[in-house]
């Protein structure tokens, strides 16, 4: 795999001197019509052996392209904060937006690979990573990224010599450390785990390009070009329609469906609602101020028909709580920030740190509920969705994350009762608008996007907790309920 940049390529100071001129300027131009276009990111990967010159293609990439339109990360030994929560957070909040173009020195790759030439990890493991990169990737494409993954190579032979030259060098002796020869020793190991990782992780949505670093202008040039040529193209190409080539989601054929199983006539008493609400609220807020609570994070997530009672749900989860402990999001139409960058980074943002909750008012479920419904994403997009999501929640799990999701149904009688007295009674006007109403004209629809959302993102890892909110009492107590028997399922 890494024959051919073994080879020995070489580029003399009279090519270079002549080629870079027109390089650097054609870069630039690209970079511009880049950021006036906006249409997608760049994102580029510099991995490779120690010495091999990635800092240095780092430092050059920044020296040749606008600094107002490149972003540039080092992503070392992650942060106490970034450890408490899952590896891809880092990654997520460094993404670039549109228009812009991102250098990841160290990636998604990088603990992957370290952690498998240590020995702290299996090749099952390493495998597993394989194949969620391979995925985060391909999502990441299908967003609009163009992703450019360079992995600068030595012989084993060449990379002492280089170590040796640096280290010799008054001027580059800084850069040499204990760590490189490390590094150095477990040469075969690197090179036979970076190969495994290539097998797997070069797609034709982001293919893995070798590049001799033994010749620093020849390494230079290569990247240069590789990463104008892609850019270029990319701002050239029609944008071609897309769609998922898939069967069509039909509703069931005999017209039953999981919303209709459920008995929306279950009701408590004022009084019998009034005890459970003091018993799980006080034990929500004793299993909260466990000492081992610090040990995992909750992720709540609210769902449902419009006017089902999320709100007044929140209300009842969150007055058990310490303020200094949860955090609320609602969740509206994208801002300008938010559409620049892949559909699920809002919603990483705001994973929580350990002892914490975060409730989400609606969620990333929105792409396979509204925005499929109302056609505001393609069928490719909401199609793919599912299989993004279930990645997403899997991440937040072996985070050791609870996860979980609360669809309020009502029925359709119940919901008009509902509109009607919000606007008869004045201090709930605000809750009723027009789209509400426009909601209600596809009840059909949104019940089967609802049904084929259980039924492809309800996991044992984050189930779906389908609620009967016909009476609000049932409803909230069913919630705190649930919430009380998952926590505490983790805590033991």
């Amino acid at each position: 795999m890494f024959e051919s940049a073994e080879l020995g390529h070489k580029i003399d100071k009279a090519t270079y001197d002549k080629e870079v001129p027109a390089l650097r300027e054609a870069l630039l131009e690209a970079q511009f019509d880049l950021a006036k276009a906006a249409n997608f990111p760049v994102i580029i990967l510099i991995g490779g052996v120690d010495g091999a010159g990635r800092g240095e293609t780092v430092n050059l990439l920044n020296e040749w392209m606008d600094p107002r339109h490149i972003q540039s990360h080092g992503m070392g030994n992650p942060s106490d904060e970034e450890l408490e929560r899952p590896i891809m957070w880092r990654f997520w909040r460094a993404l670039p937006p549109k228009g812009k173009v991102g250098i990841f020195f160290g990636s998604w790759y990088t603990w992957a690979i370290l952690s498998r030439v240590f020995g702290k990890t299996r090749n099952a493991e390493l495998d597993q990573s394989m194949e969620r990169n391979v995925r985060f990737e391909k999502m990441l494409n299908d967003e609009g990224a163009l992703i450019l993954k360079f992995w600068l190579h030595l012989s084993k032979d060449k990379q002492e010599k280089r170590l040796k030259a640096m280290e010799k060098n008054p001027k580059t002796r800084w850069r040499v450390t204990e760590r490189d020869w490390m590094h150095f020793k477990m040469y075969d190991k690197f090179r036979k785990v970076a190969e495994r990782v290539m097998r797997q992780t070069s797609t034709a949505e982001a293919p893995w390009m070798i590049v001799e670093g033994e010749d620093e202008r020849y390494r230079s040039l290569t990247v240069g070009k590789v990463i104008l040529e892609a850019i270029r193209k990319r701002l050239d190409a029609a944008e071609a329609p897309h769609d998922a080539h898939a069967p069509p989601l039909l509703p069931s054929i005999d017209k039953l469906h999981i919303l209709k199983t459920l008995d929306l006539n279950q009701k408590l008493t004022k009084k019998k609602y009034d005890l459970d609400l003091e018993k799980y609220q006080g034990k929500l807020n004793l299993l909260t101020r466990s000492p081992k609570f610090t040990e995992i994070t909750v992720i709540v997530v609210f769902e449902g028909n419009d006017a089902a009672g999320k709100g007044g749900s929140i209300r009842r989860v969150t007055g058990a709580l310490d303020a200094r402990q949860y955090q609320v999001t609602p969740i509206a139409a994208p801002t300008e920030e938010e559409r620049a960058q892949p559909y699920l980074w809002r919603f990483w943002r705001h994973v929580p740190r350990k002892g914490r909750v975060s409730i989400f008012d609606r969620s990333w479920y929105g792409r396979v509920l509204v925005e499929r419904v109302e056609g505001y994403c393609s069928n490719a997009d909401w199609m793919r969705a599912y299989s993004e999501i279930n990645d997403f929640e899997e991440q937040l799990v072996r985070n050791n994350t609870v996860v979980l999701k609360f669809w309020l149904s009502i029925s359709k009688e119940e919901q008009l009762r509902r509109f009607e007295e919000r606007q008869k009674t004045g201090f709930k006007r605000f809750k009723i608008t027009d789209e509400d109403w426009r909601n209600r004209e596809k009840w059909e629809d949104y019940e089967m996007a609802v049904c084929d959302m259980v039924d492809r993102t309800s996991s044992e890892m984050s189930p779906w907790t389908l609620v009967e909110a016909n009476d609000k009492n049932f409803a909230r107590i069913k919630i705190l309920k649930t919430l009380c028997e998952r926590i505490e399922a983790a805590l033991k």
